[in-house]
């Protein structure tokens, strides 16, 4: 955290289209969080995510997992730009990879991650797929930290989504993502402020 400005430095990690980077980067731009995104890294070249990145005047980095000998490496090269840009938080924006434990525990409780469903129903890649094979009437978002596991960090914040009887894959994914883009911003915002804490494997808001 820069001590003039009184804001602390994300990078944001992603694979995709980045709808939830662009977002949180506008959240930003429009200074209601009290963050700067350093730069955004993406494991995928061709991640819409990037194109949203330069189009906002946002640094990006590229690193393949090809590129790398093993997973522990590649997870090292990425620590490596966290280091170089001072980042005080790590926010995982459809990142279709696990973060490593080597990278988890240098940034333990200060890496993010946002899920289509409510945790910890539905955990993985196909939680909207999975919640509606299931037949609930209610799914939803979590924003949790990141540890070990697959999805099974502490808990930041949740968002109920009521799952409407004529819903696919698809209508499901944008009700929630309009979820995701009010609920992901504001749980930044709370670390942001120095008001999340946790305590016995469960988020406190300060």
């Amino acid at each position: 955290m820069s001590e003039k400005s009184g804001k602390i430095n994300i990078a944001v990690l992603a694979s995709g289209s980045g709808t939830n980077f662009e977002a949180i980067a506008l959240a930003v731009e429009k200074e209601s969080i009290p963050a700067r995104i350093v730069v955004l890294i993406s494991d995928n070249p061709e991640a819409f995510a990037l194109e949203r990145a330069v189009r906002l005047g946002i640094k990006t980095r590229v690193v393949e997992l090809c590129g790398f000998r093993d997973r522990r490496s590649y997870d090292r090269a990425i620590m490596s730009i966290l280091r170089d840009e001072d980042v005080d938080l790590v926010v995982l924006a459809g990142y279709m990879k696990l973060v490593g434990p080597e990278l988890v525990l240098a940034y333990k409780g200060r890496i993010m991650n946002i899920h289509p469903a409510l945790l910890p129903s539905f955990p993985g890649t196909h939680g909207v797929e999975d919640a509606l094979e299931y037949g609930v009437k209610v799914s939803g978002v979590t924003v949790h930290f990141v540890d070990e596991g697959l999805d099974t960090g502490p808990v930041i914040a949740q968002e109920a989504v009521t799952v409407k009887e004529d819903d696919d894959a698809e209508s499901l994914h944008n009700r929630i993502h309009e979820a995701e883009y009010r609920i992901y911003p504001e749980a930044i915002r709370l670390f942001a402020e120095g008001r999340l804490g946790i305590t016995g494997g469960k988020v406190k808001v300060l």
